[in-house]
């Protein structure tokens, strides 16, 4: 077993860790691991939504135990998202596509984590509504089925600038929008044909124990900003290396 399977292992505990407090499964933080450590890009995509589904089913369990997962609105997202995320799953991009809009995901969830704040939970908010939902879940589908994530960086803030949801119920929605994003992702993944690592059981031990700890910490309500904003960081140095080293 090399260095880099074990860093790799420590960098996605931390990172399910830090994702699943605030209801996401971390992939795009896995893409920025596998990115720094040179991973190929054709297992770069596979690797995380496999990661993805473990991570999200954590968050999901936690989170609706916790009453913070508001199915009826999750209808209408879903709806949109699984058609499409399975499109963007079985389309393989060429390297000099993917790894720029891979940056893009990666700044975009940096942008998330350094902006977060504590997050009082909104006094009222109107639910998701059914045709804006179905386009959202759409548009959010088809780039998570592009670059492999699960598209919660994009929903999560999405419903609560839109007033759908309360933060901590935003953070539940988005954890049950992953899965079934990544579900549809991967699946659309395999039509293609994928390539998965020899190393995949020991990162889904890692993730599953930092998805465990992360998603308690969540749901207790418990602030860890600043490691978010040091992951942000992270996120951004990767990004950088995907655009301009080879």
């Amino acid at each position: 077993m090399n260095a880099d399977v074990l860093i790799l292992a420590a960098l996605f505990f931390a990172a399910a860790l830090l994702y699943s407090s605030v209801g996401h499964a971390g992939a795009s933080a896995y893409l920025a691991a596998m990115a720094l450590v040179g991973v190929a890009a054709t297992t770069m995509r596979p690797t995380a939504l496999v990661l993805n589904l473990f991570v999200a089913s954590i968050v999901v369990v936690r989170f609706s135990r916790a009453g913070h997962l508001p199915w009826r609105s999750l209808a209408p997202l879903a709806a949109g998202s699984i058609p499409m995320a399975f499109i963007g799953g079985s389309i393989a991009l060429p390297d000099g596509v993917y790894r720029p809009l891979v940056a893009v995901v990666l700044l975009a969830g940096a942008w998330r984590l350094a902006t977060a704040t504590a997050g009082a939970e909104d006094a009222t908010h109107r639910g998701v509504p059914l045709l804006s939902g179905l386009a959202a879940g759409a548009a959010i589908g088809l780039l998570a089925g592009l670059t492999g994530t699960g598209g919660g960086i994009f929903l999560t803030p999405l419903l609560v600038l839109a007033a759908w949801s309360g933060t901590r119920d935003a953070a539940g929605l988005s954890g049950a929008f992953i899965l079934v994003n990544s579900i549809a992702g991967l699946a659309g993944l395999i039509t293609a044909g994928v390539s998965l690592p020899p190393a995949l059981p020991l990162w889904v031990v890692a993730v599953v124990a930092g998805g465990l700890i992360g998603s308690w910490i969540g749901a207790a309500r418990f602030s860890i900003l600043n490691l978010r904003r040091a992951l942000a960081l992270v996120l951004v140095l990767a990004a950088a290396k995907l655009v301009f080293l080879p």
